[in-house]
């Protein structure tokens, strides 16, 4: 029996630039290409240097594996293809595919147009790499030169997927980040009985003991009630997508539920691209959307409305969901600087 050997080059020991490169009877497979956001240099990347000392990574490598859309996963992958050269099949799901070109470009605007960073991947670039996408159904099981590859779902974001692999009598699954617990808009992740000989998964919050999913949704709801009952603004920095629409339908339902007037909007671009591809993709959420697609669209929001710069400077309450998440740039930042001096006003962090 061939050796099983693994080597991370990005997210080892730490979380971010999700990459490792497993080596099973005699292939090489590279699982995520992810960018560490806390690094401006080549820090960001993972150490493609490990792979190869030649630079030569089509013949070292026999294809990627993208888990999902997350930067910390995909982040990478236009200069690995497009500035490192590497010229072999990439593998993701559908939802995947169509929603990663959006995130890489926001990111490339924010590095390169904001910041005037160098010796970043250009839009063109990013074209160019999804076009050596191959794109896979769930349980789909495709076999490229003696890899067999098979993807499951995962939750956590729309198109995630855990990715069991098999090359010969050997096989190994990896997931990137899932979700074991249902919520609003996504199932929980599922896979078939199987044995692999490795398994290689996410362990962010592995040691963490989080109060219950509902006591956090009301302590949630009832946090932004009180607020613009006495008037103030409440600023909800998110994660454009997947943790947007989220929380998007949780309050939509409260609002409808307790027949509220107070304006909610989201700031439109990105959050309402995602939008578009969750209802294009309907078929990845859980089964109550699914359920009542045909009478109500659950993305159709009724009660949260785009949002324009003007309204900032409103007089009363209203709810906004705004992204960059991180509150570091962006809408989220903007209005932030323009409510923090109004105690009435409230920021509820809702991402780590």
């Amino acid at each position: 029996m061939n050796k099983i050997r693994l080597l991370p080059l990005g997210a080892g020991q730490d979380v971010g630039r999700s990459c490792i490169v497993i080596t099973i009877g005699g292939k090489n497979i590279m699982f995520d290409c992810g960018m560490h956001m806390g690094y401006n240099d080549d820090r960001r990347f993972p150490d493609f240097s490990l792979l190869s000392k030649t630079g030569n990574f089509t013949e070292v490598l026999d294809c990627i594996i993208i888990s999902h859309f997350h930067l910390d996963h995909c982040g990478s992958l236009p200069y690995f293809t497009e500035l490192c050269k590497f010229n072999g099949p990439i593998y993701m799901t559908y939802p995947t595919k169509a929603i990663c070109p959006l995130l890489l470009e926001d990111m490339r605007k924010v590095c390169v147009e904001r910041k005037g960073e160098l010796n970043f991947f250009t839009s063109d670039d990013i074209k160019n790499c999804m076009k050596k996408v191959v794109p896979l159904d769930l349980h789909q099981t495709i076999t490229f030169n003696g890899i067999e590859i098979k993807p499951y779902y995962a939750g956590h974001v729309i198109g995630a997927a855990m990715f069991h692999v098999k090359v010969g009598e050997q096989s190994v699954v990896y997931t990137g980040d899932y979700n074991m617990t249902p919520d609003r808009h996504l199932g929980a992740a599922w896979i078939d009985k199987c044995n692999p000989d490795v398994l290689i998964t996410e362990t962010t919050y592995a040691t963490t003991i989080r109060d219950s999913k509902r006591a956090r949704e009301r302590d949630f709801l009832k946090k932004i009630h009180d607020c613009v009952n006495s008037g103030g603004k409440v600023l909800i920095p998110v994660f454009a997508l997947g943790r947007a629409q989220e929380l998007c339908i949780l309050v939509e339902s409260y609002w409808e539920r307790m027949a509220l007037e107070c304006p909610i909007y989201f700031s439109a671009g990105l959050t309402e691209k995602a939008n578009e591809y969750y209802k294009l993709f309907i078929n990845w959420t859980n089964q109550k959307i699914k359920k009542t697609f045909v009478e109500r669209n659950m993305f159709d929001f009724k009660h949260i409305k785009p949002f324009q710069q003007s309204y900032a400077g409103e007089p009363g309450p209203m709810v906004l969901f705004a992204s960059p998440g991180m509150l570091h740039a962006g809408t989220s930042l903007e209005v932030f600087k323009k409510w923090c001096h109004d105690e009435k006003n409230m920021v509820i962090l809702p991402g780590y």
